[in-house]
């Protein structure tokens, strides 16, 4: 968000959408309780990964989303963030097709030992298998690097399972972006608002048709924000230099 608002100054919000996520967005100072002041805006942190932990997830949470929080190192947390980022995409892939497998749906109902394997599909072949560019063949040729023998079918079915987890991923990020303007909004009391929103992270980046599906969601379920993408190059570098160069601007002005 940071990085962003130097060049753009309507940027209010942060979200990055990579290995993990998260968001942050610029909050009235009347609204946050634990500070004194009702003057100016305050950064949140959100934290938003860890939306679901407390169960409000549990209806729209599935078998495969239950099986990769069980075998992670922090089972029970971060829930929301293990259905939209990067890091868990691939695996929820793995669940779905080892029950298509046993279900004989795929690769002849015979599990081979490499699907058994944890973290062996990556999210980064979802982005490769879901170009658009990309033949049958070569996504058989992608499950032949991890050792599975596919059909024609297999590889069709293999791309739509892999379409499905993605645009369900990007949905849920659009929804929870909505609700970040939805309440901007509605704190300023606005019948309307214009926002920025920076992003950072390979998912969003790389992934070819994740910002896509996330922008036309946060679009139809937040029809009075006027939402603008700008895309953050390294963020986190840049971001945390901003803020030093900014605090130790205002030390010298406190000191002077």
């Amino acid at each position: 968000m940071m990085t962003c608002a130097y060049e753009e100054p309507t940027c209010e919000v942060g979200l990055i959408v990579g290995t993990g996520s998260n968001a942050c967005y610029m909050e009235e100072m009347k609204n946050v309780e634990t500070l004194e002041g009702n003057e100016g805006r305050m950064c949140i942190n959100m934290e938003w990964g860890a939306f679901g932990d407390s169960g409000c997830l549990d209806d729209i949470r599935t078998i495969y989303d239950k099986l990769v929080d069980e075998y992670s190192l922090n089972a029970g947390k971060q829930r929301y963030e293990k259905m939209i980022s990067g890091m868990y995409l691939g695996e929820i892939v793995r669940n779905i097709l080892i029950d298509f497998t046993k279900r004989g749906f795929l690769f002849r109902g015979q599990i081979s030992e490499p699907l058994k394997t944890r973290g062996i599909f990556q999210t980064k072949y979802l982005s490769q298998i879901e170009s658009d560019r990309l033949a049958l063949l070569q996504v058989r040729a992608i499950l032949q690097q991890l050792g599975l023998n596919s059909t024609c079918d297999d590889s069709i079915l293999v791309k739509t399972v892999c379409g499905v987890v993605s645009k369900r991923a990007a949905q849920l990020c659009g929804a929870g972006m909505a609700a970040v303007v939805e309440k901007i909004r509605e704190n300023r009391g606005l019948d309307h608002l214009n926002v920025t929103v920076g992003v950072d992270g390979t998912l969003y980046k790389l992934h070819p048709h994740f910002s896509r599906i996330m922008h036309q969601t946060v679009k139809e379920l937040s029809p009075k924000c006027n939402v603008s993408f700008l895309l953050s190059e390294d963020g986190s570098g840049k971001g945390a230099a901003l803020i030093t160069a900014v605090g130790v601007r205002l030390r010298q002005e406190t000191s002077s």
